[in-house]
């Protein structure tokens, strides 16, 4: 919605709203609440990953008897029945330690893309319940980034690593019992050449968690820079400012560059070290298991356990390293999608009743005492009072910031009003819900906005039951049907952003679109600012028979288009300064008169 005043918008590549201090026990709480529903099904996947580990850890036990047998049987004679019943066991116990590995793996990405798919549907549902005054705060991409790339971090990491990260730490608790129970000297060992590593890795999480958190924030502003230059690429290029976008674009570019490569150069730190710390220990047992088996304490089975625990036991550090790292990135994700949809949401009208149809309508409409800020410190309406009769054509004109297009905002209830009241046929916006005031307004914006898709569907937009005939009337009636019938399938001709369509036919067809609704009150937010004199011509025709039997309100800086309209209202700064028809304010030779003469002097 465009206005004339200069709000707050978020569309450069500064610093954004989401540039706070984070808190991630909340980003944790938030996503455990919405994650309520899944819940049993995630315990079941955790429980079914924890058995998984505590099978594959009973094995080495099992395979530390078979080494012994083996060994054994060397000079006596090996007992093949015992070592078949051994080595079957083992066998089943790593099926079905796979098996419950591939069912938890199945479960959790089930799951994840199931939560994906509930956050953008959540998000979805959110954008159509936010205030306008949050698109003015915030840039585009930056919430595309968190509809599209937050969304799919928080998914990947879900399957990838909730339940790798359960079973590495039922693996790594499982090893540390077992080489307890096996030889506690032996466990003592491996324990002690690990220390560094847990030392090493919380660390290097509390570095790079803020380059985690920094780095979905520059991606955010990133893909607002990219939107913003994109969607105004014809300015950029007729300004020469393609030097100074790339360069902006290099400097985005470098901060995510910049916070990508520090997370994950400090993360990527944890599996060399890992590795180490894992080949460290198993020297460390071999040769303290050797003194222990030369001096008779333990068997040469268990130092073959034990170089299978301490593979066990470091392992699970490695995938706790990766999971805690992957977790860093769904962390920073997740707040900024759960702070998105917890945004504060317009406000609820459930408990209006009161519903006006649009058949039954006189037609008036009344401004008492009208004010209104954009915030609180500044305000832009002061005092507005204004009765429009049935079918009357009122005039809203005035210089650039006047609170033009504001009032019809708040007409449209776009915002809701400071102090004083709007009437419509004597009933308060206050007690009309949203949906109910814009089934009463046709609207046609100086915006032009066409979406992929035929013509047909882009001029019965949102309303069901409109023959081709019914189309084809408003198309001639805006002058635009020799354009339709002259493209390929004429109605079914497919619309797409690449295509050579004009500005002004664009801008007709959004007439049309405007002209197939069948409501009381017509808003004209200039309309014609995008066609040439002659278009403008028979738009004006069109819009004379639009306006018949309507209230109309036509927001013009083009006086000419205006000129027969009831009542022309003059705002400046907020407040009417003048009203009257043409004749009555050009005779007054006031401010008006002035406006009027400017466009005509040479």
């Amino acid at each position: 919605m465009h206005n004339e005043k200069a709000r707050p918008r978020r569309m450069g590549p500064g610093p954004g709203p989401s540039e706070k201090p984070k808190d991630l026990k909340k980003a944790v709480k938030s996503m455990v609440k919405y994650l309520d529903k899944y819940l049993p099904i995630i315990i079941v996947a955790f429980v079914l990953a924890a058995l998984s580990s505590v099978l594959s850890i009973i094995g080495p036990n099992h395979l530390s008897d078979l080494t012994d047998v083996i060994t054994d049987g060397i000079v006596t004679g090996i007992d093949f029945g015992k070592v078949k019943s051994i080595a079957l066991f083992l066998l089943i116990i790593y099926l079905f330690s796979a098996t419950f590995n591939y069912i938890q793996n199945f479960i959790m990405v089930t799951v994840s893309n199931n939560f994906a798919k509930d956050l953008r549907d959540k998000i979805s549902v959110k954008i159509n319940k936010l205030p306008l005054k949050y698109f003015d705060t915030h840039s585009y991409g930056d919430i595309l980034s968190r509809v599209t790339n937050d969304v799919d971090t928080i998914n990947q990491s879900m399957h990838q690593s909730l339940g790798t990260l359960v079973a590495a730490i039922a693996l790594f608790i499982g090893s540390i019992i077992m080489m307890f129970v096996t030889n506690w000297i032996l466990a003592i060992t491996a324990i002690l050449s690990s220390l560094i590593g847990f030392s090493f890795m919380f660390l290097i999480l509390g570095k790079s968690q803020k380059y985690f958190d920094r780095r979905q924030v520059e991606l955010g502003n990133l893909n607002g820079h990219i939107e913003e230059i994109y969607s105004s690429h014809n300015v950029v290029k007729a300004y020469n400012g393609n030097k100074d976008a790339s360069n902006t674009f290099d400097k985005l570019n470098k901060n995510v560059f910049t916070c990508d490569r520090m997370s994950q150069f400090l993360s990527g730190l944890m599996q060399p070290i890992m590795q180490f710390i894992g080949n460290f220990g198993y020297v460390c047992v071999c040769v303290v298991g050797a003194i222990l088996t030369m001096k008779g304490y333990i068997s040469f089975g268990v130092i073959v356990a034990f170089i299978i625990y301490v593979r066990l036991f470091t392992s699970p550090l490695s995938q706790i390293a990766q999971g805690m790292t992957s977790l860093q990135s769904t962390a920073a994700a997740s707040e900024r999608v759960f702070e998105f949809i917890e945004e504060e949401e317009m406000e609820d009208e459930s408990k209006l009743t009161k519903k006006l149809d649009p058949k039954k309508l006189k037609g008036n409409i009344e401004f008492k005492h009208v004010k209104f800020g954009y915030d609180s410190s500044k305000t832009i309406i002061k005092d507005f009072n204004c009765k429009v009769k049935p079918g009357e054509k009122i005039a809203i004109v005035g210089p650039t910031g006047a609170g033009k297009t504001t009032m019809v905002n708040l007409l449209m209830k776009f915002y809701n009003i400071t102090d004083g009241d709007i009437l419509i046929d004597g009933t308060s916006v206050k007690d009309l819900t949203r949906e109910n005031i814009h089934d009463l307004f046709i609207m046609v914006l100086q915006d032009t906005w066409l979406f992929n898709g035929t013509i047909r569907e882009n001029i019965k937009y949102n309303k069901a039951d409109v023959s081709d005939e019914e189309i084809m009337d408003a198309l001639k009636t805006v002058g635009v049907d020799h354009f339709v019938k002259s493209l390929s399938g004429g109605l079914d001709y497919k619309i797409s952003d690449n295509e050579s369509v004009s500005a002004g036919q664009k801008q007709l067809l959004t007439i049309a679109r405007g002209m197939i609704k069948n409501a009381p009150f017509l808003i004209l937010d200039e309309a014609t600012s995008s066609v040439d004199t002659r278009t403008e011509e028979l738009v004006q025709k069109a819009m004379d028979k639009l306006t018949e039997g309507r209230t109309s309100f036509i927001i013009a800086h083009r006086l000419s288009t205006i000129k027969n309209a009831d009542l022309i209202l003059v705002m400046n700064e907020g407040n009417i300064i003048e009203q009257g028809n043409h004749e009555e304010l050009m005779k007054q030779n006031g401010f008006y008169a002035e406006l009027y003469n400017s466009q005509f002097r040479k």
